[in-house]
């Protein structure tokens, strides 16, 4: 009988390599996002550290539809907002929103934030998400709010503000604007959107319906540690990463 085994995060003998894996994941995240309909217009982005230049990040370029996003079209952002590879400008909310949460948690290797329908949608109620169902439970206690909205972020001293909103979370609600994700790895990050956003859809129809019954904090804590882990994170996306490569393979290029 074949030994059954469990896929695990992958480990690189070059820089380049590294790079390369975060590009490809990159590129999949925003094609999923598209298939999700997590885009509107040229708003939203994601971001992957550089492993050389941890100062410099990947991005999508401003005013490129994600479903389109290949790995070519990525684009290098250094930590002056200066695209110092690729021939496509950077959004300015981008740039203003992700230098400050990469500068503020090393620990981060990716960020996402879109203009999800239920993600604005829930955070135009300015309130975190309550323990009503598992998959939420992985943002138990480890979810911040960012109480306030002056406009597009298009300064890094409002992206100081998201940032430390942010905190140690996995992710911040942006108050009458919508929500953003980190992780350790872009598998993670884009993961932690995609079921931030279910979940904000969840509580949406459940109290549409009624009154949600609320988890009991101990479960909801033991739960936080059995599906919002970083390992459970990366693994989640895994299936995801599978499905639109073998749709759109043209997204590696």
């Amino acid at each position: 009988m074949a030994e059954l085994t469990i896929p695990t995060p992958p480990s690189f003998a070059t820089v380049e390599e590294e790079r390369l894996h975060r590009k490809q994941r990159l590129a999949a995240a925003f094609r999923l996002f598209s298939r999700f309909g997590f885009d509107e217009g040229v708003a939203g982005h994601i971001t992957a550290r550089d492993p050389e230049h941890p100062h410099r990040f990947w991005v999508n370029p401003f005013g490129m539809h994600f479903g389109h996003i290949r790995v070519s079209d990525l684009i290098c952002v250094d930590q002056d907002g200066n695209v110092v590879e690729g021939d496509r400008p950077v959004n300015t909310a981008a740039f203003a929103i992700h230098s400050q949460v990469h500068a503020a948690r090393p620990d981060v290797v990716a960020a996402a934030h879109a203009h999800s329908v239920y993600g604005k949608t829930w955070s135009t109620l300015g309130r975190t998400l309550d323990p009503i169902t598992q998959d939420v439970c992985a943002f138990y206690q480890d979810h911040g709010l960012f109480d306030d909205y002056t406009g597009v972020v298009l300064s890094t001293d409002e992206g100081k503000r998201i940032a430390h909103a942010l905190g140690d979370y996995k992710a911040v609600i942006l108050r009458n604007h919508g929500l953003l994700s980190v992780g350790q790895s872009v598998d993670e990050a884009a993961w932690w959107f995609i079921t931030m956003e279910r979940s904000c859809q969840a509580q949406l129809m459940a109290e549409a319906a009624g009154t949600p019954v609320l988890i009991e904090a101990d479960n909801a804590a033991l739960t936080q540690t059995q599906v919002g882990s970083h390992f459970a994170g990366w693994f989640s996306f895994q299936p995801l990463y599978d499905r639109i490569v073998r749709e759109q393979p043209d997204l590696l290029d």
